[in-house]
């Protein structure tokens, strides 16, 4: 039965894979598959089944070469430049952004919440005000007294 089908699963192999070497390694897990699930057969469809077997092992096989692909150099920096930041900036942006984020977590409530959420989260004082339930006057008020806390604390760190 196997050397009755091999040129074919071999065949179906090459097709999908493009290469020699891949269709032969997909041709033997397909034999292999065939092999191991000999119980559920059906000699009525034998030809159909092994194709059928040797196909899904080839598009298995497409889906994880598509995973595995890696960006040639060029594209990939070409697309960093699309978006318009590169590596370093990208860094230096998180960086800054996980540095903010430090010195919001350092004060105390309710400063520590209403920093994080404005300087760290980017949201206006409206935005805060309406998702804590808090006075707008309030939001403004805290955030002002933070940012003077904020800048105590750079301050601090600079001139050590």
């Amino acid at each position: 039965m196997l050397d009755a089908y091999g040129k074919l699963v071999y065949s179906i192999c090459y097709k999908m894979a493009g290469n020699q070497f891949d269709a032969e390694d997909l041709a033997q897990e397909t034999f292999l598959s065939v092999y191991k699930n000999l119980a559920t057969f059906q000699k009525d469809y034998e030809k159909a089944w092994i194709c059928k077997i040797a196909t899904n092992k080839g598009l298995d096989f497409l889906k994880s070469a598509a995973r595995r692909s890696e960006p040639k150099e060029d594209t990939y920096f070409e697309d960093l430049k699309d978006h318009g930041t590169s590596p370093e900036e990208s860094y230096l942006r998180q960086e800054s952004k996980d540095y903010v984020y430090t010195i919001c977590q350092s004060l105390k409530s309710p400063y520590k919440e209403v920093a994080t959420e404005h300087f760290y989260r980017e949201k206006t004082a409206k935005e805060i005000a309406q998702e804590s339930g808090k006075g707008l006057k309030t939001v403004q008020t805290q955030i002002y007294r933070a940012k003077a806390m904020i800048k105590k604390q750079i301050e601090g760190r600079a001139a050590r």
